[in-house]
């Protein structure tokens, strides 16, 4: 799967319990189709005290969200905006790719 959103893109949630929240992409997994986002989807975990975790208490981490329930937020306009990919080839037969926001037809540069 070809994905758009690439690792440190800001992103908003357009659905799901954390829906209009923003946040940072932390990882990206193609096969499974699943973002990590920063501040999204944050899950408490009650840990016992170990040797591992001597104090104890409660952890929080992100969990994994679906790509599709992510929107790239447009570096110029701040706001949430489709990709399209332009693949075009060049001089020596290598396809370059540009992903273009939708809203405002502008390339988006890589973070």
């Amino acid at each position: 799967m070809k994905m758009a959103i690439k690792k440190n893109d800001m992103v908003k949630i357009i659905s799901g319990d954390d829906k209009g929240k923003e946040g940072r992409v932390i990882e990206v997994d193609a096969k499974k189709g699943r973002l990590l986002v920063e501040g999204v989807n944050v899950h408490k975990r009650h840990m016992r005290k170990s040797q591992a975790y001597p104090e104890g208490g409660i952890h929080e981490r992100e969990l994994a969200i679906a790509y599709s329930n992510a929107m790239l937020i447009d570096p110029d306009t701040k706001q949430a905006t489709r990709i399209r990919l332009d693949r075009t080839i060049d001089g020596n037969g290598r396809a370059q790719v540009k992903r273009l926001a939708v809203k405002s037809g502008k390339e988006i540069k890589m973070p």
